[in-house]
């Protein structure tokens, strides 16, 4: 059964294979991440462990049983009870409820664990699946998110209120 873990330095190899198999898969619905993201991967990767450590954000990984990884799940920007949302998943697992299940998840811990009281996402309009995936999780549609917001595309913000 997968496990939602928070990240940590020992999942690095495990978080890069995981970028790596799945690069293009990603790249058809989001902005490729770019070669240099690869090429510095450690030192990025270091930089998020450095940003969950001060509280700024908090990074987790869905961890299959064998050790790989089946997503990565954020959330960043934490500030006065709110933060953004970022996740995506293996193709291997993409149309499974996976995400939605995991996203749900993450609203549970992020009431309990991080305090936090409202969580907020962003999807492009020709996300359809990010779009169901905030819906069937509780989001609801609160305005447009502008090209700057998702990486030269246009769509629209999500939000969510949780309940301690």
């Amino acid at each position: 059964m997968p496990e939602l873990k928070r990240l940590h330095v020992g999942h690095a190899p495990a978080v890069l294979a995981f970028e790596l198999e799945n690069r293009s898969y990603f790249a058809a619905s989001i902005p490729d991440r770019g070669d240099d993201f690869f090429d510095r991967f450690t030192d990025r990767y270091n930089a998020l462990l450095t940003e969950q450590e001060a509280g700024i954000c908090a990074f987790y990984v869905l961890v299959a049983e064998d050790g790989s990884v089946l997503g990565r799940f954020n959330l960043y920007d934490v500030e006065n009870g709110t933060a953004g949302l970022g996740y995506r998943v293996a193709e291997q697992v993409a149309g499974r409820s996976v995400a939605t299940a995991t996203v749900r998840e993450l609203c549970r811990m992020a009431t309990a664990v991080h305090g936090l009281h409202t969580l907020r996402a962003a999807a492009s309009h020709d996300n359809t699946a990010s779009q169901k995936v905030l819906t069937k999780a509780g989001f609801v549609p609160v305005g447009p998110a502008t090209p700057a917001d998702l990486g030269g595309k246009s769509g629209t913000w999500y939000q969510r209120g949780l309940l301690p």
